[in-house]
């Protein structure tokens, strides 16, 4: 069924519809939603940062909110709206780029997708009796000895979360290597497709790093074990490879979709084919193989001994390689070509500047020796908010505005578009580049308050009011949203001329995506047709009946029952029949489990007749 149709049913039907559904089409509707309003809250947090911080010796808010308030947010930014952001990108466009009729795993699709929202659920529940505290990257013994249960919602929420985002990777590398069309040889697959390809497996590694961590966390916070306590025999420093382990690859498992999204938006817009196609994919998967050998540029100070350092900085200063191969090859793509700045080729053009400055302070932060200065300051903010903001929330509002006539079958205002672009463009750039020198006037991070004899003032006011430009960029494109939904301009299935397979089926698609798979017969398979006068793909089989997975409610089930044994676990410290409540949350998802394994769900056929109403094709 498609989002068209969706509407036109009840709000009771409708929302029955998006909890049971495994229409990656839909899922990737649910991923922007809940990643939206994820992000919505943690802008809030970063604002109430700012205001903070924005004149000397204010107590805006006490020291301990503040310590949460910093914790939440990059928590909030990194884990609950930007890889739900991701992921609704990838969930909408890579079945479709690669002729697919759905994921391989439409059910486990779901599933992930209701893990990721349950835990951030959880996480954000720490809010009403006091949440984590001990930054983002939890160190230990911080975050093994922080009072309160803050921390715990911490590692239970980010538990329950990152096994949906592992579940999620799985299947888009099973899907990609598996469900290509005809003819969708690894060499013709768009950019996006290619990054997804990566990023997928880089969460397959990452992630279970990651997972060891929250877990021998979990037993040193709940069940008195000692791994990160040295009294006991363990060690502190171990937390911090563990979470670095997963914490670098992670930026790229954000930016590398980003990067290719980016490919194909320049690629569409300059009205050419990108620029160095094979050396973009070679500079991806080196970018993707090199992420691996990095981690521990966050540990410089930790006193892992000169040997190391150098090893780590190499390795870093290395990864700026074929990161600048793209950026070369994006450029030359646009040289000479008949660019048109819609939208969401103004985010793309902005992010090119606005990362590589974000890459260039990463190269000094890569020197070891020089990192001593930088570490821990405001400098390492301004960059890591260069490469994520720069980088990743451009990219995505850049995705938002190319994809939106795909997703809802209505094009977003291109003048509101270009509205909400310049306060956000310049209160990033306002909020954040003033930031480097905060740090290396020795501004630290995490301090909730400055004195009015540090030569601070004036820094912290610029980027405080950078903050407020960006929220204005913000609620800009929020009304946007609004508007366009309300009586927006309907799309056609091509609205961009685009060159991609995504854009040869109607806007919003049909359910089963492709009545006929389409023959791919070149890079850019849509404007191949185009050039030879087809204007549409040719189909690669008769038509005939179509294999459709059913709906269901299990995903859902399963991942309430680890919802309600997460919140269990995290009250059983103060009293043991909280234990009951985490049985029984433990005994739902194993139920539904059990449900799924002995129901034959065998799916539903949509037959060739009711295909051939509608026309042939491989629309």
């Amino acid at each position: 069924m498609s989002t068209a149709t969706a509407q036109k049913q009840g709000f009771g039907a409708t929302l029955w519809d998006y909890l049971t559904t495994v229409d990656h089409k839909k899922i990737a509707i649910l991923y922007l939603v809940s990643g939206g309003i994820f992000f919505l809250a943690g802008g809030l947090e970063a604002l109430l940062i700012r205001i903070q911080l924005m004149v000397p010796d204010n107590n805006f808010v006490s020291s301990g909110m503040y310590n949460q308030l910093i914790t939440m947010h990059g928590t909030t930014m990194i884990f609950l709206a930007a890889m739900p952001f991701i992921f609704a990108l990838m969930n909408i466009a890579v079945p479709l780029q690669i002729g697919a009729r759905d994921v391989a795993f439409p059910f486990l699709n779901s599933l992930g997708f209701w893990l990721f929202f349950f835990g951030g659920v959880l996480l954000n529940l720490s809010w009403f009796t006091g949440a984590p505290d001990a930054g983002w990257t939890a160190y230990a013994p911080l975050s093994t000895t922080s009072p309160g249960h803050g921390m715990d919602f911490y590692v239970l929420g980010l538990q329950i979360s990152g096994a949906g985002t592992l579940i999620g990777g799985i299947n888009f590398l099973v899907t990609i290597i598996n469900m290509r069309a005809p003819g969708m040889t690894y060499m013709r697959m768009p950019l996006f497709t290619w990054t997804a390809l990566v990023t997928s497996v880089l969460i397959l590694f990452a992630f279970p790093a990651l997972t060891v961590g929250l877990f021998l966390m979990m037993f040193d916070r709940l069940f008195g074990a000692g791994f990160f306590d040295p009294t006991m025999g363990g060690n502190h420093v171990i937390w911090e490879h563990l979470f670095w382990i997963f914490g670098h690859p992670e930026v790229y498992i954000l930016v590398l979709p980003i990067f290719g999204l980016f490919s194909d938006i320049i690629s569409t817009f300059s009205k050419k084919r990108l620029f160095g196609y094979s050396a973009m994919v070679f500079a991806t998967v080196l970018i993707g193989f090199l992420g691996f050998m990095v981690w521990a540029h966050h540990m410089f100070t930790t006193g892992l001994g000169p040997i190391a350092n150098s090893i780590f900085a190499i390795a870093t200063m290395a990864i700026a390689v074929p990161t600048g191969i793209k950026i070369f090859n994006w450029l030359f793509t646009m040289w000479g070509g008949v660019i048109r700045m819609t939208a969401a080729m103004l985010w793309t053009v902005a992010f090119i500047p606005s990362f590589t400055l974000g890459g260039f302070t990463g190269v000094m932060l890569a020197a070891a020796a020089a990192d001593f200065q930088y570490h821990d300051t405001y400098f390492v903010v301004a960059h890591f908010h260069y490469v994520i903001v720069g980088g990743v929330v451009f990219g995505v509002f850049a995705g938002l505005h190319y994809w939106w006539p795909k997703m809802f079958g209505k094009i977003l205002d291109e003048k509101l578009g270009k509205l909400a672009f310049w306060p956000f463009f310049i209160g990033f750039h306002l909020t954040f580049f003033i930031q480097h020198f905060l740090g290396l006037m020795g501004m630290p991070r995490r301090y909730w308050v400055f004195h009015s004899g540090d030569g601070l003032d004036l820094g912290n006011l610029i980027s405080t009011i950078g903050a407020f430009f960006m929220t204005l960029g913000t609620l800009i494109f929020l009304y946007n949203v609004i508007i366009t939904s309300i009586k927006g301009e309907k799309a056609s299935a091509d609205p961009w001329d685009a060159r991609t397979l995504e854009w040869s089926i109607p806007s919003p698609p049909p359910f089963y995506n492709f009545k006929q798979t389409p023959l791919v017969r070149g890079l850019d398979p849509l404007w191949v047709e185009k050039r030879q006068g087809n204007g549409k793909m040719t189909p690669a089989e008769p038509l005939g009946d179509i294999h459709m997975p059913n709906n269901s409610f299990i995903p859902f089930m399963i991942s309430l029952g680890s919802f309600v044994m997460g919140y269990g676990l995290i009250y059983q410290v103060d009293d043991s029949r909280w234990l009951f409540v985490a049985i029984a949350g433990l005994l739902i998802t194993l139920g539904s489990m059990f449900v799924r394994s002995v129901k034959d769900d065998l799916g539903y056929h949509i037959h060739k007749e009711d295909l051939e109403e509608k026309g042939a094709g491989s629309e």
